[in-house]
């Protein structure tokens, strides 16, 4: 029997400099740009450079059609979104984030700002979450500046800010906004976080890892090696960065977080730290949300967020965000 070879599951090879070389090329779809939309297009979105240097950027998604009220545009809720991938893959124009933006600005409705972060191990971590602070910065400006970006300047609700994630993109919004209670970012408010099957971690494995430490899509070995390529170098499993729940200045800090959804499936070796996460959250006083299935995936994800995520901008709207 060969020996499994968590490079080779992941299709990267690990080159001498330490770099990698991403085997799979994925689906890409174009932005629309500010054009006109085109009969039947329900979401127009465009592409803008967050910083040149680092080479990060942001899809902006928005409804075609900017609802009305009382014949005055709606302000609509904004969601900064990051990305799935292991830390070392994936894209936002990749066509499978590209669709669920579209979705998610069309059926909310919403500006939706998908950040795409530099990847690890070319950018290793704290730079992830750099790059968020770096688009909710972005975003600030936008609100402030009279020549500000008019999608966002325009029709976003600043006081209905949403940060969602999904797997090492839920660990960048945990991380960012801990980040962000040290940090004036007003006008802008973050009503609420979304974390679905948050990417966290720890030395000492737990009784679902172990239960599903060879699962077909994300064996340990292979968590093992994502966590590998993206900590810092010289520290381990127990960083505060892949284990919050193990350090006694991030759970102090958890207590001022405030509106918290998180999402959760059975077949995930993970599902023991995200409900311990959970719990976590609840015994520092944060008004959490959990919806935990005993199997799903996408669909389970997709159908808990729009649920929260909605409920969130109702609440909102009644002015219960006190």
């Amino acid at each position: 029997m060969s020996k499994f070879d968590p490079y080779e599951h992941l299709k990267v090879l690990k080159n001498e400099d330490g770099t990698l070389t991403r085997l799979v090329q994925f689906p890409q779809i174009p932005a629309t740009g500010d054009a006109d939309p085109v009969p039947g297009q329900t979401v127009v979105s465009k592409d803008v450079t967050l910083d040149a240097t680092k080479k990060t950027w942001l899809r902006i998604h928005r409804p075609a059609k900017i609802p009305s009220n009382d014949n005055k545009i709606a302000r609509l809720p904004l969601v900064i979104y990051f990305h799935a991938g292991g830390w070392i893959l994936f894209s936002v124009s990749d066509a499978l984030n590209h669709e669920a933006m579209n979705k998610l600005s069309d059926e909310i409705p919403a500006i939706i700002v998908a950040v795409n972060f530099r990847l690890a191990p070319e950018t290793r971590l704290p730079g992830q979450y750099d790059d968020a602070m770096d688009a909710i910065n972005w975003i600030k400006k936008q609100a402030t500046d009279p020549n500000g970006d008019p999608w966002i300047k325009q029709y976003a609700d600043f006081s209905r800010v949403f940060m969602y994630g999904t797997s090492c993109g839920a660990n960048i919004v945990l991380n960012t906004a801990l980040r962000v209670i040290d940090h004036d970012i007003s006008p802008v408010t973050i009503a609420g976080i979304i974390l679905c099957q948050p990417f966290i971690g720890g030395k000492k494995r737990t009784k679902s890892e172990l239960k599903l430490a060879a699962d077909v899509f994300f064996p340990l070995p292979v968590i093992d090696v994502l966590w590998e390529l993206a900590l810092p170098k010289g520290t381990d499993r127990d960083h505060r960065f892949c284990n919050p729940l193990g350090d006694e200045q991030v759970k102090e800090k958890m207590k001022k977080l405030g509106r918290c959804l998180v999402i959760g499936f059975g077949g995930d070796p993970l599902i023991d730290r995200q409900q311990d996460l959970v719990q976590l959250l609840v015994m520092q006083g944060v008004m959490v949300e959990a919806r935990f299935d005993d199997t799903g995936g996408g669909g389970s994800c997709w159908r808990w967020l729009m649920v929260a995520l909605m409920m969130m901008v109702v609440v909102m709207m009644m002015g219960g965000c006190d």
